[in-house]
C-alpha cells in the first residue's frame, strides 16, 4: 500500500540510523537511504507485493546494495584478501538480509528516539559550529539545500561545501558512527536545540499552509522537540524550544486566508488559533521562565503574542524589552529586525492618528514621528546590509510602515519588487495584494 501519513518521517531516522551503524558511515547511510525510498516506490508502482514494514524493507534492501557495492569496489581496488573474506563471510550476508530494526523512540535500547541520535552524532565537536548546522538541517531534518542556504544566510554552494566538509571531518575524526554517550550528549544539546528551531524557522517562513503530513515541517519539528522534553523535561531551554513551537503552530490557521493569501498581523482571524495548542504552549514557556536564555525569551515573546485578544491590545512595549533581552543573548540580524518590527507597532498603536485625536499633546506626536523615523532609518540599514533572509524581513517590515503611515504609493511598489522574491505562495499572494495587483 502507499506510504502513508506520518510514516516516511518515522521510518526515515530509522533506516538512517540502522544503516549508520552497519555501515559506519554517516554520509553512506543518508545516500543509500535514498536510494532503498526510492527502490520502494519503484516497486509499488510496478505492483510489486504490498510492503508491510517500509523501515525493515528499505533497511534490508540498502544493506545489500551496501554490501554489494562493498564487494564491487573491493575487487577494483585489489584489498587485501582477509578484507574481502569480512564482506563475503555468511554473517555478515545474514546481516544484509536481517530485517529486524533495533528498537527506537522512547523505549529503543538507548532510551534515545532516532531522530535525537542521529542530531546528536550531528552535531559532533568535531565539525564547526556552521558546518554542524548544516550536517543537521539536511541529514536528519531533511531541508534542502536552498532552505538551509536561506535559513542561514549564505551562498547555496557555500552551504553545499559546509555539507560536504561536515561529513568528511566527521569521518575521519570517528572513523565509525556511534552515537554519543549522555555526557557528551548533554555538551551538544545547545547545538541540537538550535537545529531543531531552525528546521522550525524554515517552516514558519516558508510553509503556512502545508498541503499533507509529509509537507508539514513545523509539525515533524513538534515531533523531535517532544523527543527532546522527554529526554530532558526539566531543561529551560528545551522547554522552551517546545514552547515556541507549540504557540507558532496554534496561530498558524490564522496567517492565511481562504483563497491561500497571507495576512498582516492585524488583519488575522484570531478565533481559528488553536487554543488547546496555546495552553500547553503557555505551559512550556511557564518552566522555560525559570531560566533566561534565547529560548526562554524567545518562548515569553510567543507566549506575549499568543494571549493578546487583538492586535491593539498586545503588550507591545514589554516585547520590545523581551527583544532587547534576547538581542544581548543572541545577537542575529533577524532578532533585530524584529525589535524593531515591534518597536513600530508599539509607536503606531500609541499614535493619535490611529486612535484618539485627543489622547496625547503635540509634543508626544513629534516624538512618536521622530522615534518612527529612526526605527525606518535602522530598517532601510538592515536592508541593505544584512544577509538576505534579514534583509527581506526588513524590507518586509518597511513596506508595512509605509502603508500604516498612509504612503500607499510607496508601499505599493515595494511589495511588488518584494512579491518577485517571496518564495512562499501565501506571502507572495499577499505583497501582490498590497501592490494592487490581482494575483494569478
Amino acid at each position: 500500500m502507499p506510504l502513508g501519513t506520518g510514516e516516511f518521517e518515522e521510518a526515515w531516522p530509522r533506516i538512517v540510523r540502522a544503516l549508520a551503524s552497519f555501515t559506519g558511515s554517516l554520509d553512506d547511510a543518508e545516500e543509500y537511504a535514498a536510494e532503498a525510498v526510492a527502490r520502494a516506490a519503484a516497486h509499488e508502482r510496478s505492483g510489486g507485493r504490498p510492503i508491510e514494514s517500509y523501515a525493515a524493507w528499505c533497511t534490508s534492501v540498502a544493506k545489500r546494495a551496501w554490501l554489494d557495492d562493498a564487494r564491487r569496489r573491493s575487487v577494483e581496488r585489489r584489498l587485501a584478501p582477509d578484507i574481502v573474506g569480512a564482506l563475503t563471510r555468511p554473517e555478515a550476508e545474514h546481516a544484509a538480509m536481517d530485517t529486524d530494526l533495533p528498537p527506537h523512540g522512547p523505549d529503543g535500547l538507548d532510551g534515545l528516539d532516532d531522530r535525537l541520535a542521529l542530531l546528536f552524532v550531528a552535531c559532533d565537536e568535531a565539525i564547526s559550529p556552521a558546518s554542524r548546522m548544516v550536517l543537521a538541517l539536511r541529514v536528519v531534518c531533511g531541508l534542502t539545500i536552498p532552505e538551509i542556504a536561506g535559513h542561514l544566510g549564505v551562498q547555496e554552494t557555500a552551504a553545499a561545501a559546509r555539507l560536504t566538509r561536515a561529513k568528511r571531518a566527521l569521518a575521519e575524526a570517528r572513523g565509525s558512527f556511534h552515537v554519543p554517550e549522555p555526557v557528551e550528549r548533554e555538551r551538544r544539546l545547545p547545538v541540537v536545540i538550535a537545529c531543531v528551531a531552525g528546521m522550525f524557522t524554515v517552516a514558519h517562513r516558508t510553509v503556512l499552509d502545508p498541503a499533507d503530513a509529509l509537507a508539514d515541517t513545523g509539525r515533524q519539528a513538534l515531533s523531535i522537540a517532544d523527543a527532546l522534553v522527554a529526554v530532558h523535561p526539566d531543561d529551560t531551554e528545551v522547554r522552551g524550544l517546545r514552547a515556541v513551537i507549540r504557540l507558532g503552530l496554534a496561530r498558524r490557521p490564522g496567517r492565511v486566508d481562504d483563497t491561500g493569501t497571507g495576512l498582516a498581523l492585524d488583519e488575522v482571524d484570531r478565533s481559528r488559533w488553536d487554543r488547546d495548542l496555546i495552553r500547553a504552549g503557555l505551559d512550556d514557556a511557564t518552566l522555560a521562565a525559570r531560566g533566561d536564555g534565547r529560548f526562554a525569551i524567545e518562548a515569553a515573546i510567543a507566549g506575549l503574542h499568543s494571549s493578546a485578544t487583538s492586535f491593539e491590545r498586545t503588550d507591545w512595549p514589554r516585547i520590545v524589552a523581551l527583544y532587547g533581552a534576547l538581542e544581548d543573548r543572541w545577537p542575529s540580524p533577524s532578532v533585530r529586525v524584529a525589535r524593531l518590527v515591534a518597536t513600530a507597532q508599539s509607536l503606531l498603536v500609541a499614535d493619535p492618528v490611529r486612535g484618539d485625536p485627543g489622547a496625547r499633546a503635540p509634543a508626544d506626536i513629534t516624538s512618536i514621528g521622530e522615534a518612527l523615523d529612526v526605527v525606518e532609518r535602522q530598517l532601510a540599514l538592515l536592508e541593505r546590509d544584512a544577509p538576505a533572509y534579514a534583509s527581506r524581513d526588513a524590507s518586509l517590515a518597511l513596506a508595512d510602515l509605509e502603508w500604516r503611515t498612509g504612503r500607499r504609493g510607496q508601499a505599493a511598489a515595494r511589495y511588488r519588487d518584494l512579491a518577485e522574491v517571496m518564495a512562499a505562495e501565501p506571502l507572495r499572494r499577499f505583497c501582490l495584494r498590497r501592490a494592487g495587483v490581482t494575483p494569478p
